[in-house]
């Protein structure tokens, strides 16, 4: 069973309706997901579409509901509209016992989310990108569009003559990413080079290779120290792979480390070289870190 999240958009719609051709082949069965949001007066035709659409195609849809704007009163409605998603993609994932989950992200996402990154700040992690396959709190996710480009996706449809629901606020530059996407991007394209979407891309996809063997090689060092470091034993590796223990110690905690940023590791080493034992450090999402005599402690702060 693969949980398929579709939104109504162009690249979703791709996303199911290649599946479903390729169904009775790869004898999958799918299942649709469906979040409404609730940021745009209209986004319920969102759900009536992604209805009518799993009605044609004889696929099950689980669909909610979520005023996204009330879970992000303090922080972003991107990331908080991310979280509730997931949230629920896991949650029936977990109901219906898919064995994977396929999300529509394609190249052009992929160009976009690097380019993010660049500018906000990212190690190799960051630098890799929406990866094609991806272990994430106990479930596997799957992206088979994301060496597509968006163009390809568009002409899909219309020869199919296939009408998806268009998001108009994509084109509205309130949010970063819409930025990237109508501003910058195609300045990059115009000005500098025609192809810095596939460039961006194919450097993702490398990056990711090498982010891959560094951690595999950062778990055999690390053994069974999770989220507890032997001091000595720590300062012999090679920086590279403290930091990577560092990220995988809080990702074991928490489940990932997005808002972990460089600052934060490079106050992490400052804990352990320069502050005396006892000193603690506090990250992000309730994470923190403690240095003792001979080994440095990450934990969930009580609340």
């Amino acid at each position: 069973m693969i949980l398929v999240g579709v939104s109504g958009g162009p690249d979703s719609v791709c996303l199911l309706y290649v599946l479903n051709s390729f169904k009775k082949e790869l004898r999958i069965a799918l299942h649709v997901a469906h979040v409404d949001h609730m940021l745009r007066e209209d986004s319920g035709k969102d759900r009536e579409f992604v209805d009518r659409l799993c009605g044609r195609l004889n696929i099950p849809i689980s669909a909610a509901k979520i005023n996204i704007r009330a879970f992000a009163k303090t922080g972003s409605i991107e990331e908080a509209a991310r979280k509730e998603r997931l949230d629920f993609f896991f949650s029936t994932a977990k109901k219906i016992k898919a064995d994977k989950i396929a999300l529509g992200h394609n190249l052009d996402d992929q160009a976009e989310t690097v380019l993010m990154r660049i500018l906000r700040g990212t190690g190799l992690y960051g630098l890799s990108g929406i990866l094609p396959k991806r272990n994430f709190s106990g479930h596997k996710i799957i992206r088979p569009l994301i060496e597509v480009r968006r163009k390809e996706i568009e002409s899909f449809l219309k020869r199919r003559g296939i009408k998806p629901r268009i998001d108009a606020s994509n084109k509205e530059n309130t949010y970063f990413r819409n930025r990237i996407r109508n501003k910058l991007m195609p300045l990059l394209e115009k000005e500098y080079n025609s192809n810095i979407k596939e460039i961006l891309a194919n450097m993702a996809e490398s990056v990711a290779y090498d982010y891959d063997y560094l951690n595999q090689i950062t778990k055999r060092a690390a053994r069974r120290m999770e989220t507890k470091f032997n001091l000595e034993k720590l300062a012999k590796l090679h920086p590279a792979l403290q930091r990577l223990l560092f990220r995988n110690a809080i990702s074991a905690l928490k489940g990932d480390t997005r808002r972990i940023t460089f600052r934060h590791i490079r106050e992490i080493e400052d804990l352990i070289l320069n502050r005396p034992p006892d000193s603690i450090v506090d990250l992000p999402k309730g994470i923190s870190a403690l240095k003792k005599k001979n080994t440095l402690i990450f934990y969930l702060a009580k609340r």
